[in-house]
């Protein structure tokens, strides 16, 4: 291969690199005796490369599971930091911080999500007011139906479990079509999300649950159950999405920074979860 197809050698003079090793004035012969040294430092050089072990991802600045699973490790770790402040430091603030939390939380999670480059410290500062939300929602629903944290953490958990493996073995993929579909019932969820809650704020709807509280026409199934689990199979599949851009970041050779971005998208996916199992449990608990 010529020399310009490798970017390597692109802008190099090796003719005028060859006449600087003749000094002026040395004797017929130099330039041959002093290429001929320099060739078996070389290849002593090269033996000792080639000996050596190659450099991983990490040590090339690549994105690793590994970094991914420290990074998404510290997110959770200050998410529990923040949700230890209403639950332990100030009970008392347990509203107005939960509001602050699900506020500001919501807002940096639209700031890192539309950021090109991941900052640390907004993503962490993110986990730390989802920590306020959390925290805040689980000490006002403990209050009312003992134990409902460990249930909910329970759930989020073989959830995330059951997807890893499903989503190791091969079973299940985020495919074009599975995307499409996924794009389509978030909106939705959304919509009626945001339906349901202004319905709440305005009085129209006096279930503390909105319209997730109502019972399914002829039926005592809460409507929020079902709701519920239809989100947890949203929240589900965003981990498959989660676990696909991972596997995909790695393999391609993402620059190392680009775990934060992981390990942001599996925080955000984690506490929906958690919060879709808490309220599922609530509605359920509250419905006997």
């Amino acid at each position: 291969m010529a020399l310009g197809g490798n970017p390597v050698f692109n802008g190099k003079n090796f003719r005028t690199a060859a006449r600087g090793n003749n000094p002026a004035g040395a004797p017929a012969g130099y330039g041959s005796t002093a290429l001929a040294g320099q060739s078996a430092m070389s290849t002593t050089q090269m033996e000792d490369l080639y000996n050596q072990p190659s450099a991983g991802p990490s040590q090339m600045g690549r994105m690793t599971f590994d970094d991914v699973i420290v990074k998404t490790v510290l997110s959770i770790g200050v998410v529990l930091v923040g949700a230890a402040v209403p639950a332990f430091l100030l009970p008392g603030l347990v509203m107005p911080l939960m509001i602050v939390g699900m506020i500001g939380g919501l807002v940096l999670g639209l700031v890192n999500a539309f950021k090109r480059e991941p900052v640390p410290a907004l993503i962490l500062a993110y986990a730390f007011l989802q920590g306020l939300f959390v925290g805040g929602l689980t000490m006002i629903l403990e209050a009312q139906f003992p134990n409902i944290a460990l249930q909910a953490l329970l759930g989020t958990l073989t959830v995330f479990a059951v997807t890893l493996v499903l989503f190791r073995s091969g079973k299940v993929r985020a495919t074009p079509k599975a995307m499409k579909i996924f794009m389509i019932a978030i909106i939705g969820y959304a919509a009626f999300s945001l339906i349901n809650l202004g319905l709440m704020l305005f009085g129209v709807s006096e279930d503390p649950w909105g319209l997730r509280g109502a019972s399914i026409p002829g039926t005592d199934i809460p409507f929020g159950l079902v709701i519920g689990i239809f989100a947890i199979g949203l929240a589900a599949f965003s981990l498959v999405i989660d676990f696909t851009s991972i596997s995909d970041g790695v393999r391609n050779g993402a620059p190392q920074k680009y775990s934060w971005t992981a390990a942001f998208g599996l925080t955000v996916t984690l506490i929906w979860l958690y919060v879709e199992f808490i309220r599922v449990i609530a509605i359920m608990r509250g419905n006997e």
